[in-house]
């Protein structure tokens, strides 16, 4: 996809991966860019950022609990309003709190799906959408593990399972030309790192993470890029320090 006037809705981007997401984007002269995320003053900041660097119908913020069903399908909706199309959808929010774990489940897994799903009503033809691309955020934790996070390593295990069966066998979903795929960084230098230290169950997970080298950013940015970019879809985008940016292609099992 060339997303030059191409539309997003970013899901917790008032900071971190979610910003990066959209800086990106609007560097590559996205039409527009709704900045959806429960902190209404970062949200409100970085709208006014992105406002004064690109213009000011280049971003939109939209307060929304993502947990909340009717408030995020609002938020498709405004996004909708405001622009007149949605290509671009990334379910990016989420947490690593292990003390609250059904929130996490809530926010992490539940959003996503129903992010994902709200993506393809607003994107198919018969509401009017010209197809798109879906980007869940995922982990690495949903490969391998997150050592003393067993709830978000669930969590994370769903995203990428659900993502590749929805991406390989919905066959609506390729009649409407929609994409979707999973991008699954290591640890990133954003503040769920140091929420989730601060908030560790167990002495020992704090401690671990200090030895974990981060990811910058910006190459995770570059990794959604080509997921939005490339001809890429039900796949798994791995991002590491010693790999870089790699495809897992998974061979899919044919339909019945």
């Amino acid at each position: 996809m060339n997303v030059e006037n191409k539309v997003a809705l970013i899901t917790g981007a008032a900071e971190g991966l979610g910003k990066g997401f959209a800086e990106k984007l609007l560097k590559k002269n996205a039409k527009g860019v709704a900045i959806v995320d429960v902190n209404r003053r970062k949200g409100e900041e970085t709208t006014k950022e992105f406002q004064e660097k690109y213009g000011r119908d280049k971003a939109v913020f939209i307060y929304c609990d993502v947990t909340n069903k009717e408030k995020l399908e609002g938020a498709f909706t405004l996004t909708k309003l405001k622009y007149d199309q949605i290509d671009i959808v990334v379910n990016n929010a989420g947490i690593s709190d292990e003390k609250q774990w059904e929130v996490m489940l809530e926010l992490n897994l539940t959003a996503v799906i129903h992010g994902t799903f709200l993506a393809k009503k607003f994107m198919s033809h018969v509401n009017g959408g010209h197809g798109g691309v879906i980007v869940n955020i995922g982990s690495m934790a949903g490969l391998i593990y997150a050592p003393y996070a067993p709830v978000y390593t669930a969590t994370k295990y769903g995203v990428v399972g659900f993502t590749r069966s929805l991406g390989i066998y919905d066959d609506e979903m390729i009649q409407n030309n929609i994409r979707v795929n999973c991008l699954c960084p290591a640890f990133t230098d954003t503040a769920i790192i140091e929420k989730s230290t601060m908030n560790a169950s167990d002495e020992k997970a704090a401690e671990l993470r200090k030895h974990f080298e981060l990811l910058p950013v910006s190459l995770v940015a570059e990794a959604f890029m080509r997921l939005v970019e490339e001809d890429i879809h039900g796949q798994i985008m791995r991002v590491t320090l010693e790999k870089g940016i790699d495809i897992q292609y998974y061979k899919p099992i044919p339909k019945l």
